[in-house]
């Protein structure tokens, strides 16, 4: 049995990790666009369960990808190399943040001072900020694999 070539496993938990990336994206888009309506409650707790659904995806493929590239260092020409590491980057900054806001949420749910709404502001803020640079950064890996859709 020959071995799988190490680069394309990891090119492919690099692809796998940009489709979960645009789904973590498309699915926080989507409930955004919901909470700023009237819509039902039992919708809004689907896209809650589709959101922690997506953001579980890319923090395991995350570490798939982390795992993968742990002793595998392809050629500088390969330009999606450099693009992968940057998503994994976003990624793991993205889940960094989000779990930051869910611990902060946790914690100030019931009575909070102003300066503590001052800081959950600002986390949730840096969250908005990493889920743009998620966005971005799997945009710009996309663009070194023209292939994916």
């Amino acid at each position: 049995m020959v071995a799988a070539d190490p680069v394309a496993t990891v090119r492919a938990r690099a692809d796998a990790l940009y489709r979960a990336a645009v789904e973590c994206c498309r699915q926080h888009d989507r409930s955004a666009k919901l909470f700023s309506s009237s819509d039902p409650e039992l919708e809004h707790k689907h896209a809650d369960a589709l959101c922690a659904m997506c953001d579980g995806s890319l923090a395991e493929l995350s570490a798939a990808y982390e795992t993968a590239t742990a002793h595998v260092h392809p050629p500088d020409a390969e330009g999606w190399w450099h693009k992968a590491n940057a998503l994994w980057h976003a990624s793991r900054e993205y889940q960094r943040r989000h779990a930051g806001c869910d611990a902060l949420s946790k914690r100030l749910a019931t009575k909070h001072s102003p300066d503590q709404l001052a800081a959950m502001q600002m986390e949730y803020e840096l969250e908005a900020s990493s889920l743009l640079a998620l966005r971005h950064a799997a945009e710009a890996y996309r663009k070194t694999r023209p292939e994916l859709t």
